[in-house]
């Protein structure tokens, strides 16, 4: 067995979690991951040491003599992270960026992390946008996020990881007193005409404005104008009721007094989300993140597109990559 100079300790606790369990399915539920990414991990750790780890049959899966070799090799590397974390690893705070207070998707899991893991002090800070966020990432300023991974720079990509987490369905948020407003669901179609608002001019949103502009193309809807940057929910209401413009949101979007949010319908819009981190970053704050997104993405079904969901082609392949 000829080993690489690097292994990550993730495809080694994969490799542990079926070689205990003999079963991949139990496994992957075990790591609180997709039994796809566990599998895929799996084959690149023998890819990389050059072996095949386990004999599969649609029965049973059993070591491999490599596999049993490697065995208690993982076991000692994965206890002495363990060590390390247990040491090093609750030092500092996890700081974990919720976008904006008030959207559900990043509070939950957020919640169930810390119910995960009661020991990590894991600690809300709030960016307004993945491409802000994406940069305070990079600079250990922040060390999780919550956004589109698609629609970040490549630059920004090649230094971070990301899990899926959700397909967020869309909304609008409308003046009382606007027209679409009386409708339970809003058309896209119907916003023909209308100039919305999507954080263009705003450098911290851009992933959600290049969503827009997405969305809008071949509708007939105009991105509205930049706008001064509304930081709170008051200065958001007092500049709304200003420019009358509706404003493109999703489905968790907190209520604003005199407005109303309506879900967005025919095609379903969905805004891609995902569990963005620093690339390399171990921190058992981290892991207790990715299993709550797992956990709750499997439970909610937070990962099944509608029949008439729509997302960017640019999104596609990203969001059926699970880690």
């Amino acid at each position: 067995m000829s080993a690489p100079a690097h292994i990550d300790p993730r495809l080694l606790r994969a490799f542990v979690a079926v070689a205990e369990e003999l079963h991949f399915t139990r496994a992957a539920a075990r790591l609180y991951v997709a039994q796809q990414a566990l599998s895929r991990d799996v084959r690149r750790l023998e890819r990389e040491l050059g072996v095949e780890l386990f004999v599969r049959t649609t029965r049973q899966v059993t070591p491999t003599a490599d596999g049993e070799r490697l065995l208690p090799h993982a076991r000692r590397v994965l206890a002495a992270q363990d060590d390390l974390l247990a040491a090093f690893g609750q030092a500092r705070p996890l700081l974990v960026d919720l976008n904006s207070p008030g959207l559900a998707t990043g509070r939950r899991v957020l919640h169930r992390a810390r119910e995960l893991a009661p020991d990590c002090e894991l600690m809300a800070r709030y960016e307004s946008g993945l491409t802000g966020a994406a940069a305070e990432l990079l600079a250990g300023r922040l060390d999780a996020s919550f956004g589109r991974w698609a629609g970040l720079e490549p630059a920004l990509r090649s230094g971070l990881e990301q899990q899926p987490v959700r397909y967020e369905p869309m909304a609008v948020v409308l003046p009382e007193e606007h027209p679409l407003a009386d409708l339970p669901r809003v058309p896209v179609a119907a916003l023909a005409g209308e100039e919305v608002y999507a954080g263009a001019g705003n450098p911290r949103t851009r992933e959600w404005t290049d969503l827009a502009r997405h969305l809008f193309e071949g509708h007939g809807i105009r991105l509205a104008s930049p706008l001064p940057l509304a930081v709170g929910d008051e200065e958001f209401v007092r500049i709304m009721a200003k420019t009358r413009n509706p404003v493109l949101a999703v489905v968790d979007f907190p209520a604003m007094p005199g407005t109303v949010r309506r879900p967005l319908v025919d095609p379903v819009p969905l805004s891609p989300v995902s569990l963005v981190w620093r690339k390399g970053l171990v921190h058992p704050g981290l892991d207790a993140l990715r299993r709550a997104a797992a956990e709750l993405a499997g439970a909610e079904q937070w990962l099944r597109r509608p029949d008439d969901g729509w997302i960017p082609a640019t999104d596609d392949g990203v969001m059926s990559v699970q880690r």
